[in-house]
């Protein structure tokens, strides 16, 4: 019996060193994935909250005093250059009109009469040079009469779309009193503001003679069917925020976007001999983004860098690294800082081959 408890014995202890020997074998076969940064020419899509304004938007407003009569238009209709909209209560205009013209051909008369006296040598050329004067002075107020008439009928100065109504037929207005707006959305201004940074990478690398194009994705996170292109950037920055105004202009033919309105602009920036690296192959710790190293003793080492871009499944690296440089790329989560590992080594060009590039 006590020979056979001391085998027993024996063999469980063999049996706890080979699993031993087996777990710290394995422990040591066990390779991981590395590879290096890539260096590539590349473009990212960078957005900018805008602001939609049509190309033409005003106020209309009453250019006379006066009941408004008549609105021949509604909220929201599309209305033609030159069509009637407003009509203010005009009798008092008429009859200053009236009142204008009589005079006017009063002092026709009277310059007539001293026109022939004048001929006959009875009046001085003083005398018939006051009546001529006289009869232009009483025709530029018969002009003015038909100015003010004319201002009782509001008509639109474009094509364009209503606004609110801001009053209602048998108003009593004031001269300037508002009445709507009016908005010329065949074509759109787009507002975006851009950093100073941003800005001077733009003019450095921008085309002469060449247009940014850009894309529009609206409100409902839909990208616009026209594209844009950027046609004026403003004078000066904005020295609280730092930025500088872009306007983008967009044709709007099928009247989509109306002034107000919100969205985002799309602009692509290129990147020339950006560093890349995949995004699986980093971690974060406390909002800071980390690799694994892997230096001369096989090693890993915890390096922070410094991500200036991100493109479908890679980032774009802009302090922390170098092409030479060896990373982790699996099993981050299975080393610690500071371990010997046996890795395989992979070619970045490789690697990005494996991975769902987004490509647009």
């Amino acid at each position: 019996m006590r020979r056979f408890s001391i085998f027993i014995g024996l063999l469980v202890a063999m049996c706890y060193v080979s699993c031993e020997s087996k777990k710290h074998e394995n422990k040591e076969e066990t390779k991981y994935l590395v590879s290096s940064p890539i260096q590539l020419d590349t473009s990212i899509t960078k957005d900018y909250v805008c602001q939609i304004h049509s190309v033409r938007h005003i106020e209309l407003r009453a250019l006379e005093k006066g009941y408004l009569q008549d609105i021949y238009v509604d909220e929201g209709q599309f209305v033609k250059k030159g069509q009637r909209m407003f009509h203010i209560m005009p009798n008092v205009y008429q009859a200053d009109l009236q009142k204008a013209k009589a005079e006017a051909e009063v002092a026709e008369i009277e310059y007539q009469n001293t026109k022939l006296l004048a001929d006959g040598e009875v009046v001085s050329a003083n005398e018939l040079a006051m009546a001529k004067a006289e009869f232009d002075r009483a025709k530029a107020e018969v002009a003015l009469a038909e100015t003010h008439l004319g201002f009782t009928n509001i008509k639109a100065p474009f094509d364009g779309i209503m606004d609110h109504l801001e009053v209602r037929e048998g108003s009593l207005l004031d001269e300037g009193e508002l009445l709507t707006k009016l908005s010329d959305n065949s074509q759109m201004w787009v507002y975006f503001n851009v950093p100073e940074a941003e800005y001077l990478d733009y003019i450095i690398s921008a085309k002469k003679n060449e247009k940014q194009k850009v894309e529009l994705l609206m409100a409902n996170n839909k990208r616009f069917n026209q594209p844009g292109v950027v046609e004026t950037i403003e004078g000066e920055f904005n020295h609280e925020t730092g930025n500088i105004a872009f306007r983008a202009t967009f044709p709007n033919p099928d009247g989509i976007l109306r002034h107000g309105e919100t969205g985002s602009i799309l602009m692509r920036v290129p990147l020339d001999g950006a560093m890349l690296i995949p995004q699986k192959a980093t971690f974060e710790v406390l909002d800071k983004k980390f690799v694994f190293v892997i230096d001369e003793n096989d090693k890993v080492q915890q390096r922070e860098i410094k991500v200036g871009a991100e493109l479908q499944h890679l980032f774009v690296v802009e302090k922390g690294l170098s092409l030479k440089d060896k990373i982790l790329l699996e099993g981050i989560r299975m080393v610690r800082n500071g371990e010997k590992i046996h890795y395989q080594f992979e070619k970045p060009e490789s690697v990005l081959s494996h991975l769902e590039l987004y490509s647009e």
